[in-house]
């Protein structure tokens, strides 16, 4: 039962740390905006692959769940 509750709250405060950058993000004017982003804007089409953002936030959280991992 231990494992169980320790699970639910670092799912949690995972939860509620993805809300907060959420929350933060407008503040972030470089978020969503890096070289590599991909934005086709055509007439009656727009297609938007943020592919660098994404390699940045995997990085990051990597190197976080990596750091709490041996804990």
């Amino acid at each position: 039962m231990t494992n169980i509750g320790r699970t639910l709250i670092i799912l949690g405060l995972v939860i509620a740390g993805a809300g907060v950058l959420l929350a933060l993000s407008d503040k972030i004017p470089w978020l969503g905006r890096l070289p590599g982003d991909i934005y086709v804007k055509r007439d009656n089409f727009s297609f938007y692959l943020p592919l660098t953002t994404s390699i940045v936030i995997s990085v990051v959280l990597s190197l976080i769940f990596y750091l709490f991992r041996g804990r």
